[in-house]
């Protein structure tokens, strides 16, 4: 058997495209990066990277999950507004991306404990099972995504160990202002790595325009794992995000997949994409849920008919999820009220105007459904409500 030995494979006619070997062996093909293990397809361990989905709402000032979905945008000490934008020239656009996820600074704040990140949050059984050998240093996961920051400097990105307390990994990416940047780390396992195979977080990825002093020091290491010391999150930021009024931070295309190398994005499909985020989030309106939302469109009713009236229990309807969710939800039910009351539910009858703020309870919850009753309130013969299930990590 023999061997031929070449680092690159072109038509004779052209000097653009074909087949590239490096010296690891890794192989180009037109200008696109195989996988160096894994799948072709369903690669990409992050669900929503594209920044398509956004069940909840398309902007909010609140730290937590209530923009884009499966991002969990955390900030203290300053004020934020997280929002879903659209991208409609240039660079990602080019590579088919439409939706970014963007932090934006409504305040200015010298505070040693301001703070502000992305978050997302990776089950432990889907990185226990993607066939990355986290155990070895010779295994690795890559992670890509696209960021923007009106302000120049030297960003973080950390991924921390949920399964192993505090153990962490930092690398750094450099920004130019108001400029596209794509960003790529490859991180290789650890022996003290632990990804337990469960539906619990697992990896904990977080990108940070800014931490304060608080939060950052020494003993935060770059480019090995190691356990925190103290509150040393990151290394110290050079910038201040934090206190620069108006400052803006980008991200979208955010992959992990395992392997040396980022290959292209995974692009999926809207629908695909929607059907992923529900197993963390679903809900019954149409538009954004909350008490604000006062369509009808997609309530709930449980019985109504013109006979049948009693001032006392009410049920049971049934809710199934589709598809299940990831773990036993936290429920909220909403009224027909202008606006909407929590935990209260419409009690009526077919015919009649029906009472608002009437009681409702949720019970025997699970991941693949839960059903809805009234004990008591006004005479009627059904329920009417909107709700929404959350089972995010």
């Amino acid at each position: 058997m023999s061997t031929l030995k070449v680092t690159n494979i072109e038509h004779g006619s052209t000097t653009d495209g074909g087949i590239q070997l490096d010296s690891d062996g890794h192989v180009t093909i037109d200008g696109q990066q195989l996988p160096t293990a894994g799948a072709l397809s369903n690669r990409n361990l992050i669900i929503n990277g594209a920044m398509q989905v956004a069940q909840r709402d398309t902007s909010s000032t609140s730290s937590g999950y209530h923009t884009v979905d499966r991002f969990k945008n955390e900030f203290g000490g300053v004020s934020v507004t997280q929002s879903q934008q659209t991208l409609s020239s240039g660079s990602p656009y080019d590579e088919g991306f439409r939706y970014f996820l963007r932090l934006a600074n409504t305040s200015t704040s010298t505070s040693a404990s301001s703070a502000a990140e992305i978050q997302y949050r990776v089950e432990a059984q889907d990185l226990a099972q993607s066939g990355w050998n986290y155990k070895s240093t010779s295994s690795y996961v890559t992670f890509s995504f696209w960021a923007r920051s009106s302000l120049a400097g030297t960003y973080y990105v950390t991924y921390r160990d949920r399964d192993a307390s505090t153990l962490q990994y930092i690398k750094s990416f450099a920004l130019v202002a108001d400029t596209w940047t794509k960003v790529t780390h490859t991180i290789p396992g650890g022996s003290d790595v632990v990804f337990n195979n469960d539906n619990g977080e697992g990896l904990r990825i977080m990108i940070v325009p800014h931490y304060g002093t608080n939060f950052t020091g020494s003993g935060a290491e770059l480019d090995t794992w190691h356990d925190r010391v103290g509150s040393d999150y990151f290394p110290d930021y050079a910038q201040n995000w934090s206190n620069t009024a108006s400052a803006t931070f980008d991200i979208t295309g955010v992959q992990l997949e395992v392997g040396e190398q980022a290959t292209p994005f995974e692009h999926r499909s809207y629908g695909d994409e929607l059907h992923r985020c529900q197993r963390y989030f679903q809900h019954s309106f149409q538009g954004a849920p909350g008490t604000g939302n006062t369509s009808n469109d997609g309530i709930v009713s449980v019985g109504g008919s013109t006979t049948g009236n009693t001032t006392s229990f009410i049920g049971t309807g049934r809710i199934e999820f589709s598809p299940n969710m990831r773990a036993d939800p936290t429920i909220t039910i909403f009224d027909l009220a202008n606006p909407r009351n929590t935990g209260k539910c419409m009690r009526h009858t077919y015919g009649s105007a029906g009472t608002n703020n009437s009681s409702v309870g949720a019970h025997d919850i699970n991941t693949k459904s839960f059903v809805v009753r009234s004990d008591g309130s006004a005479n009627a013969s059904g329920i009417i409500f909107h709700y929404q299930a959350e089972a995010e990590l």
